[in-house]
């Protein structure tokens, strides 16, 4: 029986059910990521991944899908979309006075529910399969979404969900750059997708020009240092203070990137009512969030990616936002308030904002280069 089960068929259904548990797209791909696994190393070696250590742990795991899962063939890779609708990006980006959230953030934290669908569609393939073919012994199919070192853009693209963009993201050439990814690892000998898109990202460049902080040392390479979303999310302790002015209103994320490419022109809305903005984070003002309290933000924060970076984090990240904002007579009043009130490292950003809002006349640098930046 086992020699004439039909591999094709199944991998035609695992496409079928993951589209009705909710992801848009499905790929499967082998495990081999020798040539990335050097990209990997090379990359690592300059120190690009900042304080992400953890990038750099567990050995070759995250290029080795097989060390990780031992008896994984195949990688199932899925995708499933998050843009919400109108959340007048542009218009909240330009406003000072907002807050900007990256839109990934501003509903329900993704990682639990990607990682049950993909556990929902492990266990209709396994139903599915013969009893010889069932898992036996340390076989087993395992469900990841950025919770184990996971090679997952790499896969994605070797799984033809799309191509690795200049801003080092996936894009697709139906619907651009806005969707989560996740992965299932397999024992199963799956036949794999050999329909991988092609680069066509062409003689673009204007992802790596609209960079706030000019984080791409070359097109394909991101220096995470200098990338806003490390800096408000990543980063633990204070942020360079010639980041501070280019990170405008940014305070949880960047998509700047993002939003400038042409092939996200073809993004649709999300149809995921868990990933639609939850208490108005999409369009609030920067004073409004400043003035939460720590249970405020619990609260507030409750099922949503924002809270892994903590309360502190995230008045750190507002005061400099708000130091960026018009000079106001509230802002300052706010900023005065909390001075003593907070921690050491967020009162440096605070009596930075004040040293801002002081000065009114200053000019505000949209943008900084990088002195070896390489285009």
């Amino acid at each position: 029986m086992t020699t004439t089960f039909d591999w094709e068929q199944l991998a035609r259904d695992v496409k079928r059910w993951g589209r009705e548990l909710g992801f848009q797209q499905v790929g499967i791909t082998d495990t081999d990521l020798a040539q990335q696994e050097r990209a990997l190393q090379a990359w690592l070696a300059k120190g690009y991944q900042g304080d992400m250590q953890w990038l750099a742990e567990h050995g070759n795991k995250r290029s080795r899908p097989a060390e990780l899962v031992p008896g994984t063939l195949r990688v199932i890779s899925a995708r499933m979309d998050y843009l919400p609708g109108d959340t007048q990006q542009i218009k909240v980006l330009k406003n000072p006075e907002k807050a900007y959230v990256s839109r990934y953030a501003l509903g329900r934290d993704y990682h639990k529910l990607i990682r049950k669908r993909l556990a929902t569609l492990g266990q209709k393939i396994e139903s599915a399969l013969p009893d010889e073919l069932k898992p036996k012994g340390d076989q087993q199919m395992r469900a990841l979404v950025d919770s184990a070192p996971v090679m997952e853009r790499p896969l994605a693209d070797k799984a033809g969900l799309g191509w690795t963009g200049k801003h080092t993201l996936i894009l697709n050439d139906k619907v651009g750059s806005w969707f989560f990814l996740g992965e299932l690892y397999t024992y199963l000998p799956l036949p794999v997708d050999v329909s991988e898109q092609p680069n066509r990202c062409g003689d673009c460049t204007a992802c790596l020009k609209v960079c706030p902080t000019d984080a791409f040392p070359e097109p394909y390479t991101l220096d995470a240092r200098r990338c806003i979303s490390y800096l408000t999310i990543e980063h633990k302790g204070a942020i360079a203070e010639e980041f501070r002015e280019p990170m405008g209103n940014r305070v949880f994320g960047c998509d700047d990137c993002q939003a400038i490419c042409p092939w996200n022109k073809y993004a649709t809305p999300t149809l995921e009512p868990d990933f639609l903005p939850r208490h108005g984070l999409d369009n609030t003002d920067l004073l409004t969030l400043f003035k939460w309290d720590e249970a405020t933000f619990l609260k507030n924060t409750e099922g949503s990616a924002i809270r892994r970076i903590g309360f502190e984090r995230w008045q750190r990240n507002l005061a400099i936002g708000l130091g960026n904002a018009p000079s106001q007579a509230d802002i300052i009043t706010a900023l005065e308030q909390a001075l003593g009130h907070v921690s050491p490292m967020v009162d440096e950003h605070i009596q930075w904002a004040l040293a801002q809002q002081a000065n009114p006349n200053r000019r505000r640098r949209r943008k900084i280069k990088q002195p070896s930046s390489k285009r």
